[in-house]
């Protein structure tokens, strides 16, 4: 028999609420909002066993329906990029084929949505490799349909592992060293971290601020370990459908109150 899920409405929030987080927004430094979160969605499947569901498509579907609230609580923060960690190359060796049928769907349509947002710029950060057809196809129309935008830009990492990342990278310097005439002799001093840097998949936009993961687990999981060299790290202990305002406003506070040293 198939389980019949009945999405539940979120409670709205309440006067203390409100009021904390209004004390919050004021404990935020707007001078150092970082420019660009990246974000490791984790818990989705996590909070569907917990409600006892069989397939982790419900979780996984209520996470990307807290994907838009997020985005928009970071554009009135003053964010200006997240990176959004949807769906790894590890997750395409690891998980069922109902699973990743599932997920597949599921960013399509998210990747659709986020598109037609006004303002918003969504593009594609990874391999198309193992992805089905359509939703490479949602990718790359999202991309394209909104590539005029200059609002909130918005990276879905799916398909993506950062040391997939960095092969890539090295590969396209040296076609591009083949292809222009250099020699094997002459390579190594292209190889510099500013021309690896500017072939990778987000190439063109700034390293990341801030990375928040969320579900409690502190560990980066192959996301943006080039970028993430000098960015700071907040773990959050909500699952990620059940993360709210207030979980991003207290990493925005902890954020503002850090010294950044960038390795010196």
């Amino acid at each position: 028999m198939n389980r019949v899920t009945t999405q539940i409405p979120e409670p709205k929030p309440g006067p203390l609420y409100k009021l904390y987080q209004r004390r919050l927004r004021r404990e935020i430094d707007p001078a150092r909002v970082p420019h660009h979160i990246a974000v490791i969605v984790d818990g989705n499947r996590r909070w569907a066993r917990r409600r006892l569901e069989e397939r982790a498509a419900v979780g996984h579907r209520a996470g990307a329906r807290k994907i838009p609230d997020f985005l928009r609580w970071c554009e009135d923060a003053g964010v200006k990029v997240v990176t959004l960690y949807l769906l790894s190359t590890d997750n395409l060796q690891g998980r069922e084929k109902q699973e990743l049928d599932d997920l597949f769907s599921i960013i399509a349509g998210l990747s659709s949505e986020l598109s037609k947002i006004e303002g918003w710029r969504v593009r594609h950060v990874g391999s198309c490799d193992g992805l089905s057809p359509d939703l490479v196809s949602a990718l790359q129309e999202a991309e394209r349909s909104s590539a005029a935008h200059d609002g909130l830009h918005v990276n879905l990492a799916v398909g993506y592992g950062g040391r997939d990342e960095i092969t890539a990278a090295m590969h396209s310097v040296i076609a591009e060293h083949q292809a222009e005439g250099g020699t094997i002799e002459t390579l190594a001093s292209r190889l510099t971290p500013e021309t690896i840097g500017a072939h990778l998949w987000t190439r063109g936009q700034a390293d990341p601020d801030l990375v928040i993961r969320t579900s409690g687990e502190q560990r980066l999981s192959d996301f943006m370990i080039w970028q993430s060299a000098h960015s700071e790290f907040y773990f959050v202990e909500a699952l990620y459908p059940d993360l709210r305002e207030v979980d991003l406003l207290r990493a925005l506070r902890d954020y503002s109150r850090r010294q950044r040293r960038l390795g010196r």
